[in-house]
């Protein structure tokens, strides 16, 4: 019996805790749809332009790293 009425103030916490969510999830001040769009697009751009930008500047170390390495080779055999 004792078991029971455990399980059971379990399942009334659950919905308790479920009902009060519910409540606080209505007072939340959401993003409007077309900013979040924008929001978004802003991100994604804003990703492939560091990211573009980082490839680069590893392109430019590596090339400049291996001319030094050549010239390095060429002088020291």
């Amino acid at each position: 019996m004792e078991s029971q009425k455990k399980i059971e103030r379990t399942r009334k916490s659950v919905f308790v805790y479920i009902q009060e969510l519910k409540d606080e999830l209505k007072k939340v001040s959401w993003t409007a749809e077309e900013e979040l769009r924008f929001s978004t697009k802003m991100v994604v751009l804003s990703m492939i332009f560091f990211g573009l930008g980082i490839y680069l500047v590893d392109f430019f170390i590596k090339g400049s790293l291996d001319s030094i390495k050549a010239v390095l080779y060429f002088i020291f055999g």
